[in-house]
């Protein structure tokens, strides 16, 4: 990321956006806005941004349907949903298609240049991890978000590879359920009960179809779960 970060702001509410772009502007990051899917993708072409403000329910698009295939084709850009869709499900459903966080309108201000500048941070370079990941068997390429196992592709949703980006950080070292709840979503929002078992029970079953002869991720009794290097 080089000079002043760049913010794509997609929501056709034109009052709230420009409110957003002040915030922004206030931080000393570029913003620009757009009001439909369709201008959305003219400016990320065009424009390349660190990140986008997603909203969802747009006059010629879903937001859903814009993540998705915006996190296919950009690995490495930072993306929020943020729209006035709050339930549970919507959030979990905004993050297993890729985005990196989900904040439900009306908001605090404060709150959504917080989570923003986090995301910023965790995209910048230097930050003290390294983009490419390699262990026995196991590559993890933090920036363009691929794994792999051998040469084998090991195709996770975005819930997934969050967890396994935060175990294979700390490896040896076991996370608890609170930890890999915020590696998944900052903030104050928690997933559903059971939410982070039922992914790391997924996450773990296609590293074993990936590499049948490994058990990368461990229960540790009380603790949480960690991830064992071979």
């Amino acid at each position: 990321m080089q000079g002043k970060p760049l913010i794509l702001i997609v929501d056709d509410d034109a009052e709230l956006s420009a409110m957003v772009a002040v915030l922004f502007q206030r931080e000393g990051w570029d913003v620009r806005t757009v009001l439909t899917g369709g201008d959305g993708q003219h400016a990320l072409d065009a424009t390349r941004p660190d990140t986008v403000l997603l909203d969802v329910m747009l006059p010629d698009a879903n937001g859903y349907d814009l993540c998705r295939r915006w996190r296919a084709a950009q690995p490495g850009l930072g993306i929020i949903m943020f729209t006035a869709r709050g339930d549970p499900m919507d959030r979990v459903l905004g993050l297993e298609i890729g985005a990196d966080d989900y904040l439900a309108k009306p908001f605090e201000p404060r709150e959504l240049v917080a989570r923003t500048r986090a995301l910023l941070r965790r995209q910048a370079p230097g930050r003290g991890d390294a983009a490419l990941l390699r262990f026995d068997g196991l590559t993890i390429d933090l920036l363009k978000r691929t794994v792999l196992a051998g040469s084998r592709v090991v195709a996770l949703t975005g819930i997934e590879f969050k967890l396994l980006a935060a175990l294979v950080r700390a490896p040896g070292q076991p996370l608890s359920r609170e930890t890999l709840h915020e590696a998944v979503q900052t903030g104050g929002y928690r997933p559903l009960d059971r939410t982070v078992d039922v992914q790391v029970a997924r996450l773990r079953r296609k590293l074993h179809e990936a590499s049948p002869c490994k058990a990368w991720i461990e229960t540790v009794r009380g603790e949480g779960y960690v991830f064992v290097p071979h």
